[in-house]
């Protein structure tokens, strides 16, 4: 039997510095690269074109250009990686054989950053106590996908923020959702621009709001700000 086919979106806005490094640790036999972008005016279009990607171009908004990328992808698996993250060594083996088990509809990876201060140690040892506790991973952690199964499930939530946990969500209830042991490197740049303390408290308000069913417009403009 052939291998699965799989697929790497990856959703960009104004991200030259860094695209080309996302593209690099995707590369790997027989996985396809794209990048939805959503209105770059850096030069992340080119950029990414240049390091091999194929390049479409979209709405701005995460889920828009997810939905985008997926529509264009042929993949019978897709693996959502953010532009300032890399994944590790050998993640296509390892998606490859979590979905060898029929069973399993998607997974995410483990979570480090790129960055080391006992402040970002913290941050760390957070997202693996929410997964834990509440086995949510967030879309910084390369959520990966069965085709069959988020067709099912209606596609990318079309939301204006945390469509990534909304997917998390639906996909647990058609199989199984596996976390990985392998850890993407994602930028810890939010966490050192606006403060580790600030951006905690936004996430947690964001996901406490997200749980109790706030509305989705106002979350993303609170947490826009």
């Amino acid at each position: 039997m052939p291998p699965l086919t799989l697929s790497v979106v990856i959703p960009a806005l104004n991200e030259a510095g860094r695209i080309e490094a996302a593209i690099e640790s995707a590369r790997a036999e027989g996985v396809e690269i794209l990048v939805a972008d959503g209105g770059s005016t850096d030069g992340t279009p080119e950029r990414a074109a240049q390091a091999g990607a194929r390049v479409v171009s979209c709405a701005r908004g995460r889920a828009r250009q997810l939905a985008t990328g997926v529509a264009l992808a042929s993949g019978e698996a897709l693996l959502f990686l953010h532009a300032d993250t890399h994944l590790p060594p050998g993640f296509d083996g390892s998606v490859r054989t979590a979905l060898a088990d029929p069973d399993v509809v998607g997974g995410a990876f483990g979570f480090q950053l790129d960055e080391t201060s006992p402040g970002l140690r913290a941050i760390e040892w957070g997202v693996r106590l929410r997964i834990a506790l509440l086995g949510l991973p967030y879309g910084d952690q390369a959520l990966f996908v069965r085709r069959g199964a988020l067709e099912a499930m209606g596609g990318i939530p079309q939301v204006p923020i945390m469509e990534d946990l909304d997917l998390v969500q639906a996909l647990k209830r058609r199989g199984r959702f596996v976390l990985l042991d392998a850890a993407v490197v994602t930028s810890a740049r939010r966490y050192t621009e606006a403060g580790v303390l600030a951006t905690w408290y936004r996430n947690a308000v964001a996901l406490v709001a997200w749980r109790l069913g706030f509305d989705r417009q106002r979350v993303a403009s609170w947490y826009a700000r």
